[in-house]
């Protein structure tokens, strides 16, 4: 059975903290470096719920995509609901390790398991990494369509292939439109239209996207928006992540149980259609 140590070297060849953006903050949070590890549990959100879902496993190591701590703290105290989930953490011998942008931008990461979900081919980088001279790193991910298909059709096979939840998926533009290539960024992604525009795509699925952006996008181009919800867009990346820990465990001789958690942690629990009644959501599909 492998020490910590060695599983998060590990985890720092395939998503190196180099990748990550300054104001970032990954990287083991928790845990012995000496302590042994024989279950891992990857989830998208360092929450109590993944947290009591982790002791409940078992797991010797939490391994999330977004951080516990983004910014500098001066409690852990369990009075909070972060002190308590470190509380919970160390108190059961569990390690949480974060992956954010160093994975947003490795490759394979965050992006290709959005694009792999919908069934989309990546052809390149969205925003290529300057430092990859193969340029197969970076944010997003420029994709085609193995055949065109109308927006409304690719919204549908959006919502049909990723986990479900209560906002499901928004679209602007025309739905009669053909769609034959389109860019993915899994996570906030209305930062990236200019860069959007520029590959020449015709059409741009991520998530958390603003009435302003969307506004001045759509009066730019005929450029079609999909917008999930945020965990939906990262969830993806728990699957290929874990699949990627376990080729290093059967290369390595580690024998890890590798889990990923199906528990919903996307904070929106319910949404009111206009002159539909409220409908709930459950667990990803």
């Amino acid at each position: 059975m492998p020490r910590l140590s060695e599983v998060t070297a590990a985890l720092a060849t395939l998503w190196p903290a180099s990748l990550a953006e300054g104001w970032d903050a990954v990287g083991t949070v928790a845990g012995d470096p000496d302590a042994q590890v024989t279950r891992v549990l990857f989830a998208v959100d360092p929450v109590q719920e993944i947290v009591d879902e982790a002791v409940k496993l078992g797991a010797d190591l939490l391994i999330t995509h977004h951080p516990l701590y983004l910014r500098g703290t001066t409690t852990v105290a369990a009075s909070t609901f972060k002190g308590r989930v470190v509380h919970t953490l160390i108190k059961n011998d569990i390690a949480l390790h974060v992956a954010h942008t160093n994975a947003d931008k490795a490759d394979p990461g965050v992006s290709d398991a959005l694009a792999g979900a919908l069934g989309v081919r990546v052809v390149g980088p969205l925003v290529p990494d300057p430092t990859d001279p193969a340029g197969r790193r970076g944010l997003g991910r420029v994709c085609e369509l193995d055949h065109p298909v109308t927006l409304r059709e690719l919204a549908g096979t959006a919502a049909d292939r990723l986990p479900a939840t209560a906002q499901g998926i928004r679209v602007a533009g025309d739905l009669d439109a053909t769609i034959r290539t389109i860019a993915v960024s899994g996570g906030s992604g209305d930062s990236l239209f200019d860069d959007v525009r520029a590959a020449g795509v015709d059409a741009f699925l991520t998530a958390d996207l603003r009435h302003h952006p969307v506004s001045e996008a759509r009066e730019h181009s005929a450029l079609a928006l999909l917008d999930a919800a945020h965990w939906a867009t990262e969830w993806p990346w728990c699957e290929l992540a874990a699949s990627q820990l376990e080729a290093v465990s059967e290369r390595e001789g580690w024998g890890l149980r590798v889990h990923v958690s199906r528990t919903p942690t996307d904070p929106w629990t319910a949404h009111a259609a206009s002159n539909s009644p409220l409908s709930t959501f459950g667990a990803p599909n």
